[in-house]
């Protein structure tokens, strides 16, 4: 600007009131300047407060965010630990469990095993208590002399007695169901 503007001469120099007209035209335009800058900076102002209130929120919601980040990790960490706690009780539960049943399961074989054995020898005893109580039949039908009739009845009671005591349902220890 100052290039540009030509002032006119005077007698002892340039023309007062050019020059004056010259620096109020300038005044006014830097004091124009002023104020759009001021302006500017009054818009800048605004914006950065905004920008730091943004800031200030983002930066609370992040530690909100680390926080609750903070504790869900432990949270998650104290619902594994309690998930493998209580996986392993379950564990050492069944494993006792187990153990009891296996216990009692033995115990139930070794009643079995007395129970045939005590089978077996009652059978033994009413087999022979039959053969003494066939004799003595016979000893005392021989002496009546229709021996062949209470013979054969003898011997069908006995049959009888017999498949009673065979077919009272007990089995054999090989079949047994194995653990």
């Amino acid at each position: 600007m100052a290039g540009e503007k030509r002032f006119g001469t005077s007698l002892f120099g340039f023309k007062k009131s050019d020059v004056n007209a010259y620096i109020e035209k300038l005044v006014i335009e830097m004091n124009k300047k002023i104020e759009d800058k001021n302006i500017e900076l009054k818009h800048l102002k605004t914006q950065n407060e905004e920008l730091q209130e943004k800031y200030n929120k983002l930066s609370l919601n992040e530690s909100e965010v680390n926080l609750n980040r903070s504790k869900i990790a432990d949270v998650l960490i104290t619902a594994q630990e309690k998930a493998e706690n209580l996986i392993k009780e379950a564990q050492e539960k069944a494993v006792k469990e187990k153990e009891r049943l296996d216990s009692m399961l033995e115990s139930e074989k070794e009643r079995i095993v007395d129970i045939k054995n005590e089978l077996v020898t009652l059978k033994k005893e009413v087999a022979s208590k039959l053969k003494m109580f066939d004799e003595q039949l016979t000893g005392v039908i021989g002496d009546f002399g229709d021996e062949n009739i209470a013979l054969q009845e003898v011997a069908a009671t006995q049959d009888i007695s017999e498949e009673t005591v065979q077919n009272s349902g007990v089995q054999e220890e090989t079949d047994l169901p194995q653990a």
